[in-house]
């Protein structure tokens, strides 16, 4: 437990001593200040306005902003649309693979597209070099920078006075990118090489085996149809493999930019439990850093941006005390294991759990600590890449990352999307005390009125109506249902945590749900394309709305919104509309399933 608790608090330290210069880094660069990097790149900037035709100068109103924004992404959706269905017939393609199906190119799209990175694919086996560069690792960067660009125009909301206008989106997607996210990206890649993750455009190797696999299989006929005897019994034949196909390919460089964007998605099918992906104990370290490092830094950069550091610091601070708490609950409940198992032939230690705590679907260089600590850390943000299967792990150990993407992606969430996700939060904090003293609600000088709580309460009930409207088609539909690979509580929980992934932008899979399918891709790629742009349009209104007013100056009434009082407020909040809205789904799936267990090892104690 000792070791545990060290592998968190210096996770939770390296964390945030990164946030002030990092934030006030972004701050800057957003403010368009002078920043070290600024030589090198402001010419490169200057270019790309000059041949995009963008007047840097110019100043958007909320509605072009959101124009130019859905725009931009409906090309990128396209984009790699056609790339995956093309592949067969472009270059960078050693491995020849072949067209993606429809359904599956138009889920993947969206996925990236929006952030999520949702794969029902195998990336080593399904994309090309080409597809997974030029289509997913340029939409890591460029869904990352929208969000970015998104919560840029809700601060310009709270901070300019009789405006109509919040920016411009090509300004504030071209800095978040060049300045931030590509340098970052950079490093953290060069890093990760040195720890052995593959970086290469040559094609796959095959290399011997130690020993020779012998094995039989059923015998194939040339139209690859398996052949049976005239009994009907099938026809087998022996099988003996010395050497294994090893996939390579340009990971490093889509792997830092995935984890640093939040975004997720792998380029193998075991995403960070892979190898070649994830392959020591530092880069499992670097990788869970870069996760959260951008969304823990944004909160100081918001600090700074309105005027007052301490907004950002209570945003932080509210932030962090529900993850270190959901921490603690996720590795103890993966350390105690299954109490219904005991070590083989020591029936004395029915009540001692299960020996050495669950490390089934974990890898043995991570442990069980790395491993929880990553599942709770990639659901706090929006990243959906995983170190250890979440099918496997206990049934409260996998309800923590299955709540904290219910929560809305919030607590840290995506590159941008998590705090102007959680401001809005604390506008509905606000409104409520507003209620309970019979003032109007402020928040940062701004009033809140009935058009931003509209707005803001679609905000946060679309995610929830997405998950648990598309849950409820999946299990009451025969294409949904067949592909659920476990019955009964367990099974539910799969389709549940599939359909909050995609309805809150994460894309970790709680795996055994065979997805895959015409259904499942047209399902989930819906419920991703809504739950991104359907919030980002009311939070765009909401920044319009704000930049339009003035400010109104603190009085006696005001609450406070940098207090240890309002941080508590806002966790509140925050649990309290995640509580309200998912607990009855989750009784049915992994409260049942623990249940279940305990009763189990009632029965194996009597």
């Amino acid at each position: 437990m000792d070791n545990s608790l060290l592998q968190i608090l210096l996770y939770l330290v390296c964390l945030l001593a990164l946030v002030r210069p990092l934030g006030g880094y972004m701050a800057r660069v957003y403010a368009d200040e002078p920043v070290v990097l600024g030589r090198f790149i402001k010419p490169l900037e200057s270019l790309m306005y000059r041949l995009c035709g963008v007047n840097p100068h110019d100043d958007m109103r909320w509605r072009d902003y959101a124009m130019a924004l859905l725009v931009f992404n409906a090309l990128g959706l396209v984009a790699v649309f056609a790339l995956q269905s093309l592949q067969a017939y472009l270059p960078l393609n050693p491995e020849n693979r072949l067209g993606v199906s429809a359904d599956s190119a138009f889920n993947t799209a969206v996925s990236f597209v929006t952030n999520t990175n949702w794969q029902g694919y195998g990336g080593e086996t399904t994309m090309s070099y080409l597809t997974q560069m030029l289509g997913l690792g340029v939409q890591n960067f460029m869904s990352a920078a929208t969000g970015m660009a998104v919560l840029l125009a809700l601060i310009r909301g709270f901070t300019r006075r009789g405006s109509d206008c919040i920016g411009n989106f090509w300004v504030d997607l071209t800095r978040s990118v060049l300045y931030i996210l590509l340098p970052l990206s950079l490093v953290l890649a060069l890093a990760l090489v040195g720890q052995g993750v593959v970086q290469t455009f040559e094609p796959y190797q095959k290399v011997p085996l130690l020993e020779t696999v012998h094995y039989e299989q059923q015998k194939q006929g040339a139209d690859g149809l398996a052949l049976t005897t005239t009994q009907g019994q099938p026809k087998m034949e022996k099988v003996a493999v010395d050497q294994q196909t090893v996939a390579l390919g340009p990971v490093a460089s889509q792997v830092a930019i995935k984890q640093l964007g939040t975004n997720g998605g792998g380029f193998f099918n075991s995403n960070s439990a892979h190898p070649l992906e994830n392959p020591t104990p530092l880069s499992n370290f670097l990788e869970m850093l870069a996760i959260l490092l951008i969304p823990a830094a944004l909160c100081y950069s918001f600090g700074v941006m309105v005027g007052d550091t301490r907004q950002g610091y209570a945003i932080l601070a509210a932030m962090t005390l529900v993850l270190v708490g959901l921490i603690a609950v996720a590795v103890m409940a993966e350390q105690a294991g299954n109490p219904a198992l005991v070590a083989l032939g020591t029936e004395s230690l029915a009540t001692a759990g299960q020996p050495g705590g669950n490390m089934e679907g974990k890898e043995l260089r991570f442990g069980i600590t790395n491993s929880a600590l990553w599942a709770v850390v990639t659901t706090a943000a929006s990243n959906g890449s995983v170190n250890a299967m979440h099918d496997s792990f206990t049934p409260l150990g996998g309800l923590i990352p299955l709540w904290l993407i219910q929560l809305g992606e919030v607590i840290f969430g995506g590159v941008g999307s998590g705090l102007y996700g959680m401001l809005m939060f604390a506008v509905v904090a606000v409104f409520v005390s507003g209620l309970m003293i019979g003032r109007t609600p402020e928040y940062l000088g701004k009033k809140i009125e009935a058009y931003e709580m509209k707005m803001a309460a679609l905000v946060i009930l679309i995610p929830p109506l997405l998950a648990l409207g598309g849950t409820a088609l999946a299990v009451i539909c025969d294409a949904g249902r067949i592909g659920v690979a476990n019955p009964g509580a367990h099974g539910f929980s799969e389709v549940l945590y599939a359909l909050s992934s995609a309805a809150n932008n994460n894309g970790s899979a709680f795996a055994g749900l065979a997805a895959n399918t015409p259904f499942y891709n047209i399902l989930l790629g819906l419920v991703m394309l809504l739950a991104r742009f359907g919030l980002i349009l009311p939070i765009l209104a909401i920044a319009g709305s704000l930049a339009e007013k003035k400010t109104v100056p603190v009085g006696p009434g005001t609450l406070p919104t940098h207090t240890p009082l309002f941080v508590a407020l806002l966790i509140g909040v925050v649990l309290m509309v995640g509580a309200l809205t998912f607990v009855p789904a989750l009784a049915l799936g992994p409260v049942v399933e623990h249940l279940q267990m305990t009763a189990e090892e009632q029965n194996h104690g009597q």
